[in-house]
């Protein structure tokens, strides 16, 4: 049985060192309550990418509550909102990004009363808390720019889509998300980091991932006389097991390019050599290189394979995202802001995942830098992890993830070379 996560205005696990220091953009009370219940409420409510309406209406009703002007996207959801009167002459902006969509999985969680109401969706990958913690760093944001204490704009960008590959991230690019923005931000929830917590990396924190699709095609014909076609099973077993090793020794090893399948499909009878095989699956790799050479690598394994057995191939390789790069100016910004509020030992390191992400798509425009946010209970034993239905998130990372990015907007960026 899940048990519900402590709300923050209630959390018992801060430690005394995480109180927030003398610097403005503390969370009050008041909002802390009402961004747990807006995040509750998102999560009752999981939209699947693009179709994220009812969400976009509640950030944009919110915001516009606050007195700022709020813009959505051209593709009908998402929304991008400036702060301190938008980018100005010689001071570019600070985005601040969230992605907005959940996934098409059944919410297991039980003993929680905000489980989603939506039959086979869930916010199982934290798009929730990251959504409100930017639309509360945004309303901290906006109080003290109307006191004339935010020293530098700050855009707002609530992206549709981020499951969807190659994700909304380009569209919102196109749609000129980073006009005026000199560097951006983002977090991404972590079960395996306590509530509390950032992890930080220097360069790739993410990895490349692609979508691969693979037909083969033969004449088909009896089991009993595999020699007189083409043995498609066979062909298709063939493809699966040898061109991720064809691939892996193609390539440098350091590079982790990987490719696993998720789906295979061939055949009705046990007696009939079937004249169609199909599988799917997707390509990691852990570097830009890598990740720029993959689909000729992929493409001619599959051909090799596939002419080995007398079988016709058809291959559709999508392109997804590239690696999330940190830039690391912009890690020792928000490694600055987290210390500030809570310490040194409020930061920690992490290693580079194999998981994408479509942030990626606005690094290859502007510097920037994405934290992983803990959000699991300190103390819990074992991990609800992300793309799972039973994923939850203590709320408490909320909060963090608010005074993060306030503390960002902060400090001094003026001399960071960027």
């Amino acid at each position: 049985m899940s048990r519900e996560p402590k709300a923050d205005a209630e959390s018992e696990s801060a430690s005394p060192g995480d109180q927030p220091g003398d610097m403005p953009g503390a969370l009050p009370d008041a909002l802390r309550a009402e961004l747990i219940a807006f995040r509750r409420d998102l999560h009752m409510h999981p939209e699947l990418g693009n179709q994220e309406f009812r969400t976009t209406a509640a950030l944009k009703t919110r915001l516009e509550r606050a007195g700022l002007t709020p813009r959505v996207l051209p593709v009908g959801t998402g929304l991008i909102c400036d702060i301190g009167g938008g980018p100005q002459r010689g001071r570019p902006a600070l985005a601040l990004r969230a992605d907005i969509d959940a996934l098409p999985i059944p919410d297991t969680k039980t003993g929680v009363p905000y489980r989603s109401t939506v039959p086979d969706r869930a916010h199982a990958c934290g798009h929730d808390v990251h959504t409100t913690v930017v639309l509360g760093a945004g309303l901290v944001l906006a109080d003290l720019a109307a006191k004339g204490q935010l020293p530098h704009p700050v855009r707002l960008i609530f992206q549709p889509a981020e499951e969807v590959l190659p994700g909304g991230a380009a569209d919102a690019v196109a749609s000129g998300a980073l006009d005026g923005v000199g560097r951006i931000v983002a977090v991404h929830c972590d079960p395996r980091v306590d509530a509390g917590r950032i992890g930080l990396r220097n360069g790739p924190i993410t990895s490349a991932c692609d979508r691969l699709e693979v037909s083969l095609g033969g004449p088909g014909g009896h089991t009993a006389r595999p020699h007189l076609t083409t043995d498609l099973v066979t062909a298709a077993a063939r493809v699966a097991t040898d061109v991720p090793a064809l691939v892996g020794r193609r390539i440098d090893a350091r590079s982790g390019l990987s490719v696993t399948w998720g789906r295979i499909e061939s055949g009705h009878a046990p007696n009939v050599i079937p004249q169609h095989a199909e599988l799917s699956g997707t390509v990691r790799c852990l570097d830009l290189v890598a990740w720029r050479q993959a689909p000729d690598l992929v493409h001619g394994a599959i051909q090799e394979i596939a002419d080995l057995y007398r079988a016709k191939s058809e291959i559709n390789y999508i392109r997804g995202v590239p690696p999330v790069v940190n830039e690391p100016v912009v890690t020792d910004l928000l490694r600055d802001a987290m210390v500030a509020r809570r310490g040194v030992a409020s930061v920690e390191d992490t290693e580079q995942s194999l998981g994408g992400e479509d942030f990626s798509w606005y690094l290859e425009h502007v510097p920037g830098a994405m934290a992983r946010l803990g959000v699991r209970t300190p103390g819990e034993r074992g991990v609800r992890d992300l793309h799972q239905g039973d994923f939850d998130a203590d709320e408490h990372a909320i909060t963090v993830g608010v005074e993060l990015f306030t503390a960002a907007a902060l400090i001094d960026g003026s001399e960071r070379s960027v």
